[in-house]
């Protein structure tokens, strides 16, 4: 049975888990990643789709109806479309984006991949990226760091680190909310 750091207790990480065991089974652990990625980043893109996911209202079959021909749209096939349809069938597609993150977790373990979410208040310069994917994987016992940065200017300088649940906020806003903090309570 596949297993990982995370916690994959509940229905997601049971679905999860079984996938990732078919996957490696099958030698296709990378397409089925892959193919599970586009397809949560569809229902982000679409409130329809997400809604079809999330509600009860509708059965099963019109699920599966209404899935077959997106699936195939996305180029989402063979293993991993069947297991999407598979959920639906057991009616447990509201969990699917859930049993996507916990996939994508069971994968990335076993790739020896982490992710690291990096909020900076302008662009980071190339020397700049490659630094902090060195420093971040000197942090991780030199895993592979996949790195997704974000600008946010309302950070107003530094950044914020955030890898699996740990979290490092060097940003000037906070430090600047904190010296505001200090003052305050000093008189």
């Amino acid at each position: 049975m596949a297993s990982g750091g995370d916690d994959l207790s509940g229905v997601a990480g049971r679905y999860a888990s079984a996938l990732y065991d078919l996957a490696v089974e099958k030698g296709s652990t990378d397409e089925i990643a892959t193919a599970l990625r586009g397809f949560a980043a569809l229902i982000q893109e679409s409130a329809d789709l997400e809604r079809l996911i999330e509600s009860p209202v509708y059965s099963a079959e019109t699920q599966i109806k209404a899935l077959s021909p997106i699936l195939d749209a996305a180029g989402v096939t063979g293993v991993a479309a069947n297991f999407v349809k598979l959920v639906a069938t057991k009616r447990r597609l509201f969990a699917l984006p859930a049993i996507i993150e916990a996939y994508g977790k069971l994968h990335d373990a076993a790739k020896g991949v982490v992710r690291a979410d990096v909020t900076v208040a302008a662009p980071l310069a190339a020397h700049h990226e490659s630094a902090l994917r060195a420093a971040l994987a000197g942090v991780t016992s030199g895993k592979t760091i996949d790195l997704e940065v974000k600008v946010d200017p309302a950070i107003i300088g530094g950044l914020v680190v955030k890898i699996g649940s740990r979290m490092l906020d060097a940003s000037l806003k906070t430090k600047l909310n904190s010296i505001r903090t200090r003052m305050k309570e000093v008189g």
